[in-house]
């Protein structure tokens, strides 16, 4: 086989790959490996120069193969493939070697991590040699979106699709509109009326011609791929009525949080202690304008209690971000409505992170809430009062910043109760082929370049079902999911990357073993021709069933055995 024209670039990351791996001895290396006509070595590939050289040795060099050995291919293989688009090369001719978080980062020695550098070139130049052009297919894309969850995050994300023009279904399992938020009095830190802002979304929401909101309803099934799924949406109500079959492009899930039970955490006493309460049950009486104790008395001395569920290796690591805040204005609240109360904090740290938040810390301070900081890992112990006390309980608390045990009187005390996934977490993780992280919330594409979409195309999260977040944050991160969706209909088709799974019906037994393994339910069964059919669109090229199929019928796009294997003996020699 006649080698093909290639191009190698070895980027140094500006010192992140220079500082330990000799890029110039890389380049030199690669320039005397078969088929290889230019070797360079640039300060930053990814760079608008970098990737101009490229361009301009493919027209000028008559490249026919181009790698790049940098970063990972995660952060800009897509980069570099439009490099090659932009000068007339298929941009599946084009091979990345990781020498940065694979080779650099984890190396100290200089002359180890060199050598390692050049094997990984050696192996990318040798697959590249393999590499066959791709065309990438398109798809009509759907406009209509399905929205799972009507809290402030559905509701957002319906309100800026629907006054785009397009058809949104918004499916709520309760029978009323709101999530959480509608549990709750005051918002933090500027004490806005949460049933004003909520009051606001839902009128809007209901009276919008291009919403349809489904209460008291669920999605029984997600069939199809990005641009075509087909939803079944079925009723809780009243099983009678049937399912509906809705066909939409994309799918936003907005499903929110569960609080925290309180009731796990024995030393708090709570469900034992009648006046030991959590911050849900605070706000109910806060809504209904009355602060008491269970004998119905108002009462004197309050305590709040943080990270009651979080920020605990026993429970949950995590913060929980909004408790904080929301201890601070109950003790405004407190205040307000009882001028004459005594109001405790206790807390581990003081989270104020957000806008405006670090001024209601000083402005809490100023209204005489006593702070009382015990360390992590501890926590404090709340028991009932001796018979003739003023108060019904006692807390004692190792107080970190004094380095005193400290009890402080309390008639009423509040527990600020954390987020967490909610108990259908899995199911509605399965429903939509994504995942969820250790702690149950469902996980990002990428934390940073891409927080909103997942690793299924056309599926995007949104609000604390993601983590736990603030209103703000829900509010942009609806807005965002929105905002992609909108951008990808606008376009009319959506483009399907080449690089996909296919099955050679010839050799297919249609054992299935393939449809039990996709994690992406990319893969059907033909009962006619009782073959399986992998669903383009659908597929990661995660390789799964090319490993799994026992009559070697699955064949991976831009991964086939002899590419594989010539990069295996590209490392070895």
């Amino acid at each position: 086989m006649e080698e093909p024209r290639i191009g190698v670039y070895v980027c140094n990351c500006g010192t992140n790959i220079a500082k330990v791996v000799d890029c110039d001895a890389v380049a030199e290396f690669a320039a005397k490996l078969p088929g290889v006509v230019v070797a360079r070595s640039y300060k930053y590939m990814c760079s608008n120069p970098g990737q101009e050289m490229i361009v301009q040795d493919i027209e000028e060099q008559s490249l026919e193969r181009v790698v790049v050995a940098a970063c990972s291919p995660r952060m800009h293989e897509q980069t570099f493939r439009r490099a090659l688009e932009t000068a007339g090369l298929n941009p599946y001719l084009f091979e990345m070697a990781n020498i940065r978080e694979q080779c650099s980062w984890v190396h100290d020695d200089g002359a180890i991590a060199t050598e390692k550098a050049q094997a990984l070139v050696h192996a990318a130049v040798n697959r590249v040699a393999r590499h066959e052009p791709l065309e990438r297919m398109s798809v009509d894309m759907c406009p209509n979106t399905l929205v799972i969850g009507g809290g402030i995050a559905g509701m957002t994300a319906a309100l800026e699709l629907a006054d785009a023009g397009k058809r949104v279904y918004l499916v709520e399992k309760q029978d009323h509109l709101g999530g959480n938020i509608a549990r709750v009095d005051l918002t933090a830190p500027y004490l806005d009326s949460a049933r004003d802002i909520l009051t606001y979304l839902v009128t809007r929401v209901l009276e919008h011609d291009n919403i349809e909101v489904m209460t008291e309803s669920r999605v029984e099934r997600l069939d199809g791929f990005v641009g075509n799924f087909k939803a079944t949406l079925g009723s809780l109500a009243n099983a009678a009525d049937g399912n509906a079959a809705v066909d939409v492009g994309s799918v936003i899930v907005c499903t929110g949080y569960k609080e925290f039970d309180a009731a796990r955490i024995t030393h708090y006493g709570y469900g034992k202690l009648p006046n030991v309460i959590t911050s849900f049950e605070l706000e109910r009486m806060l809504r209904q304008g009355r602060i008491e104790t269970k004998e119905g008395r108002p009462p004197q001395f309050v305590a709040i209690v943080h990270c009651v569920g979080s920020r605990s290796e026993e429970y949950h690591s995590y913060c929980s971000r909004v408790c904080c805040m929301t201890a601070l204005k109950y003790a405004h609240e407190v205040k307000s409505a009882l001028p004459k109360s005594y109001v405790s904090d206790v807390y581990v740290d003081m989270h104020a992170f957000g806008k405006g938040c670090e001024d209601f810390y000083r402005q809490s301070s100023e209204v005489k809430t006593l702070f009382l900081m015990y360390g992590r890992g501890e926590h404090p112990v709340i028991r009932k009062a001796d018979p003739g006390d003023e108060c019904g309980m006692l807390i004692e608390v190792n107080e970190l910043l004094s380095g005193e045990t400290v009890e402080i009187p309390a008639d009423l005390v509040i527990l600020m109760v954390g987020m967490e996934p909610r108990e259908d977490v899995d199911d509605v993780a399965h429903l939509v082929s994504i995942s969820t992280d250790k702690d149950g919330w469902f996980i990002e594409s990428h934390p940073k370049l891409d927080p909103v979409a997942t690793t299924t195309d056309g599926i995007f999260i949104a609000g604390a079902c993601q983590a736990p977040k603030d209103i703000p944050d829900t509010v942009a991160q609806a807005r965002a999911a929105a905002a992609r969706i909108l951008a990808r209909i606008a376009r009319g088709k959506l483009v399907v990357d080449a690089v996909y799974a296919e099955v050679d019906e010839d050799r297919c037994s249609g054992c299935r073993v393939c449809n039990e393994l996709c994690p992406y339910v990319a893969i059907e069964y033909d009962e006619t021709k009782r073959r399986s059919h992998i669903i383009s669109a659908l597929c990661k090229a995660c390789g799964a069933c090319v490993a799994a199929c026992p009559s070697g019928a699955i064949k991976a796009r831009h991964f086939t055995d002899e590419q594989i294997f010539a990069e295996i003996e590209g490392v070895l020699e």
